[in-house]
């Protein structure tokens, strides 16, 4: 049963009542140590069928490998992200060779650059950037692209270097309509998160508008990142079906055929039957 969950520009949005996949989070963070099992009761609850646990480190990667082969429906991306570009250890990229080997690992991810925070040298974390890249390039699978503040050097590197054939999702986009419809020519998908129910986020909702629907992604970037009527809030993986409403809304579409439609994306980014 689909519920009445607000209006938006004068047009009543409904709750998502398919299957949806929340293809970024981060269940493994210690925000969910006292009621992960709840959590994982609210996504059954609501239709969360299918959720990405994505690392930002060595460490978060074996964790989040841990939490797919633990609960069901979870696959894992194993990355060091750019703001621990400088800590990654001379060994990283064979760690996560053996990691990325695991039947549960869909994607390498997340990787990219921040130049928002900048918590690693900018010259460190594209150096971190290319050799994950390469990596991806070798074992032939998704990635899972993290970027702030930075598309200019993303794309440069993106255009120098490559993806594998298997694609990517740039995750909580938050750059350009230009940079989006390049990094689709790329073989990207677009995945929208939280901030495109934010009320200034025009930006945002034109991209929720333009994109492709059949290269759209939702998630929830969960603990982060909570959308309206939860911003400022712990996120969670069943609050995905208000950002996949809100953008069914902004398309004028039933927001049960946008899932259904996300959802076959992410699985066949993933490789998820």
């Amino acid at each position: 049963m689909s519920l009445l969950v607000g209006r938006i520009h004068g047009t009543e949005m409904r709750e998502v009542a398919g299957e949806l996949f929340d293809t970024h989070t981060h269940l493994y963070d210690e925000l969910f140590t006292a009621d992960l099992d709840q959590v994982f009761s609210r996504m059954a609850e609501v239709g969360i069928t299918r959720a990405m646990c994505v690392g930002f480190d060595i460490n978060s990667s074996e964790q989040a490998v841990a939490m797919a082969e633990s609960r069901p429906g979870v696959a894992a991306a194993v990355g060091v992200h750019p703001h621990d570009a400088e800590d990654a250890a001379p060994d990283y990229l064979s760690r996560l060779a053996d990691l990325a080997g695991h039947p549960r690992v869909a994607a390498l991810g997340e990787i990219g650059l921040d130049y928002y925070r900048d918590l690693s040298p900018r010259p460190v974390q594209q150096r971190v950037f290319r050799e994950q890249l390469a990596l991806v390039r070798e074992l032939g699978i998704p990635v899972i692209i993290h970027a702030r503040e930075a598309f200019g050097d993303l794309m440069d590197i993106l255009r120098r270097d490559g993806i594998s054939p298997a694609g990517g999702v740039i995750h909580c986009f938050s750059g350009s309509w230009e940079v989006a419809k390049e990094a689709m020519e790329m073989g990207f998908y677009i995945s929208l998160a939280g901030p495109v129910t934010f009320n200034k986020a025009p930006k945002l909702k034109e991209i929720a508008v333009r994109v492709p629907i059949e290269r759209l992604l939702v998630e929830t970037d969960c603990p982060f990142l909570a959308p309206e009527p939860f911003r400022g809030r712990r996120n969670e993986p069943s609050y995905v079906r208000y950002v996949a409403a809100h953008i069914a809304a902004l398309r004028d579409m039933p927001p049960d055929e946008l899932a259904r439609v996300t959802t076959a994306n992410a699985k066949r980014l993933f490789n998820i039957e």
